[in-house]
């Protein structure tokens, strides 16, 4: 496999070097207001100085912080998009396996996973075999009301009454009214 040709890119660095140099903290903090989360906001300043290198601000732009605030929030919605589109498709891939995706940090999913196990066990022995089928399908594999219906083959009604029937039993047997 062949490596892209780069050196139309080494004079561009340089500039985008330049840019950073003078404007970093103001690009930092645009991208920061609007993101509100330091790990992203540096994932998107260093897309952003690669965009720059890139596509390098025209010589004709005659405000450079109108021009460069306008290029990061369309980097924002570009990486939120992107986000989104890979969310999405791991969804639709959970889903197509039949797993439950866990938005939680990888190692507290562990034990995210044998607390619901054992909560979902206390909870069992509590409701009917629908209500607990109900409950599992809504609250520990995160399925609409509609999907646990057409998993049960029951209709979205009788899945919400057996949910609010089943987490009524639940609050009364820990008391938790």
């Amino acid at each position: 496999m062949a490596l892209p040709d780069t050196s139309k890119y080494r004079s561009n660095v340089g500039l985008a070097a330049k840019i950073f140099a003078e404007y970093g903290d103001f690009i930092h903090m645009v991208i920061f207001s609007q993101v509100k989360n330091e790990a992203r906001t540096d994932d998107i300043f260093q897309d952003f100085f690669l965009s720059l290198v890139r596509k390098p601000i025209p010589q004709d732009v005659k405000n450079i912080k109108d021009y460069l605030y306008r290029a990061i929030t369309n980097d924002i919605i570009d990486a939120t998009r992107r986000v989104e589109r890979y969310w999405n498709h791991v969804n639709k891939f959970s889903e197509y396996l039949e797993l439950p995706i866990y938005k939680r940090t990888p190692e507290n999913a562990f034990i995210d996973v044998e607390e619901t196990n054992r909560m979902f066990g206390l909870i069992k022995r509590r409701l009917t075999t629908s209500q607990y089928q109900a409950m599992a399908l809504r609250y520990s594999t995160n399925h609409s009301i509609k999907e646990a219906a057409k998993k049960m083959g029951v209709k979205s009604t009788s899945v919400s009454s057996y949910l609010y029937i089943g987490l009524k039993k639940i609050r009364q047997s820990f008391k938790l009214k």
